[in-house]
């Protein structure tokens, strides 16, 4: 949901940079020197994370505190994937108290929002592997590496004693914390309310100490009738800018909002239906998703790891294994609180500086809330092998998958919008509600700049519609919907994503992103209005069973 690509260019030419301890000056100097910690911690505004939980059981509040203390794992975990160093001594040799939340939110000296840039001296740029290779690996010695795991997602690469290069399984590089969480979720199972959820959390325990996650993943597509959800493990790979290879640590604790996920329902029920109407030949829609897939909404009480890193998701789309997409789908949980802070804090703010105000008053929650949610639809609709028999379009189009696949279900996510309001299934808004909202939705999440997968994908979109004519930007620097073009450029767009994926077209995808995946100089002109006007750029939490009620 939110990284990098950074240096890219830098790395391939010669050795990745220091994977291991982070680069820094002997002394670990925080003088802001011209930096305003106070100013970079309030990009992000505080939200508190909370939920009724009086409807739950005793045993299932005491559940929740093995999850909150397992999900405390994960955080730790990550810490040591992405940041690579001691946590605990890099925290306490911070004394500026602004510059120490914006580190625990960046999960490191390295902007999230601001291409990675560090900001904490002493300390070199981010490395585009994090800490899941060697420091001095090249490339080439990487590819020219033949071991069968090296590519899994759930091993690091270090060296051996005589120098060289070795697969470790996470449940072996950080046995002792494994361990912990997998007691910690077998405690929990005993506490479930639900037999399915008490299941998945006991596969879930054995698959941290093994990496073996498919059948904890299908046991999660069981999970229907739960009051509490949690995800964790390793599980994406954005982390991971120089191959994508790898699955970072994190984990959420979920309580479930049983009147809005019944209205939801429905929809999951219309997957296969969906997936003929996509707009591109046969031979790219002929995968049959799973039907079985779960379309729910939730308060998310806690965010831990790569999850909880910059940018905050508002939505869930997994798992991720396209084996389990095949047979069963995906569970597509909103997270309806997270989404709610979002719309208030930033994106209102934001239409109100950049949208015309006739447009303004096509900006609404409604519209926000579907988008998010068919956008994570969308991630299971298209094709997940391409169509030359050679494997999966995720291996085929390597570090450039992640940011084409977040541009598939953004313009997916409003053509499925499209279609059911035309079939009569979805009303709640507007199209133009739709379209101008999902257009005050990409100011929100360009500010993020162009470096992460999201941002990427975001400026795809963009400048694709723009080139379309789907909104104009009148002289007063305030933009506006052209629905006709809109809906036009939306179904283009759609199926040009959905061939260069099923072609496994790698040289086009990258050149596409190199070409289009950039903030040009009126955009940014137009997001320095925004920064301008001291509008957060995302939000962080304080959370914890003391904030539940």
């Amino acid at each position: 949901m939110k990284l990098i690509n950074i240096a890219m260019v830098i790395t391939m030419a010669a050795v990745i940079t220091s994977c291991g301890e982070p680069q820094k000056k002997q002394t670990q100097d925080t003088q802001k020197d011209g930096k305003n910690y106070s100013e970079l911690a309030n990009q992000y505004a505080k939200v508190t994370l909370t939920s009724d939980i009086s409807h739950l059981s005793d045993n299932e509040k005491k559940m929740l505190d093995y999850l909150f203390e397992a999900g405390k794992i994960m955080d730790d975990i990550f810490w040591t994937q992405n940041f690579g160093g001691d946590k605990e001594e890099f925290l306490n040799s911070i004394t500026d108290p602004d510059a120490r939340i914006f580190v625990e939110i960046n999960y490191g000296p390295w902007d999230q929002l601001d291409g990675l840039k560090s900001f904490i001296d002493g300390y070199g740029a981010m490395p585009a592997g994090a800490n899941f290779y060697p420091s001095d690996m090249t490339i080439e010695e990487f590819e020219e590496w033949d071991n069968p795991d090296k590519t899994s997602l759930y091993t690091l690469i270090r060296r051996d004693n005589n120098g060289n290069l070795q697969t470790v399984w996470y449940h072996d590089a950080y046995s002792e914390q494994i361990k912990m969480a997998a007691d910690l979720l077998m405690k929990a199972s005993e506490l479930a309310g639900d037999k399915e959820f008490a299941n998945y959390l006991k596969l879930r325990a054995d698959a941290l100490l093994t990496d073996e996650y498919f059948e904890s993943d299908m046991a999660w597509m069981d999970v229907r009738n739960n009051n509490v959800d949690f995800v964790v493990g390793p599980i994406e790979n954005y982390v991971d800018a120089l191959f994508g290879y790898k699955a970072a640590h994190e984990a959420f604790i979920l309580i479930k909002d049983q009147d809005w996920s019944s209205k939801l329902s429905h929809y999951a029920e219309l997957l296969p239906e969906l997936q003929t109407k996509l707009p591109v030949k046969e031979e790219y829609k002929k995968e049959k998703p799973g039907s079985d897939a779960d379309l729910a909404v939730y308060d998310v009480v806690f965010y831990g790891g790569d999850c909880n890193m910059g940018s905050k998701t508002i939505a869930i789309n997994l798992p991720n294994d396209e084996k389990v997409q095949l047979q069963k789908g995906t569970r597509k949980l909103q997270l309806k609180n997270a989404m709610q802070a979002k719309f208030d804090k930033i994106l209102v703010p934001i239409s109100d500086v950049l949208m015309t105000p006739e447009s303004r008053d096509n900006v609404n929650f409604d519209a926000f809330f579907a988008n998010v949610m068919f956008h994570e639809v969308a991630h299971g609709l298209g094709i997940k092998n391409t169509l030359d028999g050679k494997g999966t379009v995720r291996h085929a189009l390597k570090e450039q998958y992640s940011a084409i696949e977040e541009a598939k279900a953004d313009i997916l996510g409003l053509f499925l919008v499209t279609k059911l309001y035309e079939m009569g299934e979805y009303n709640n808004s507007t199209l133009l509600e739709n379209y101008t909202t999902f257009m005050a939705g990409i100011f929100r999440s360009v500010r993020f700049g162009a470096a992460s997968a999201h941002g990427k994908a975001n400026m795809l979109t963009f400048n694709f519609l723009e080139r379309e004519g789907a909104f104009t930007r009148n002289a007063e620097g305030l933009y506006s919907i052209d629905f006709d073009k809109m809906k036009l450029a939306v179904e283009k767009l759609g199926g040009e994503i959905l061939v260069a994926q099923g072609d496994g077209n790698y040289e086009f995808v990258k050149e596409w992103i190199a070409t289009d995946g950039i903030i040009k100089p009126t955009l940014q002109q137009d997001l320095d209005k925004v920064n301008s006007m001291g509008i957060p750029k995302d939000i962080y939490y304080e959370m914890g069973p003391q904030y539940l009620k």
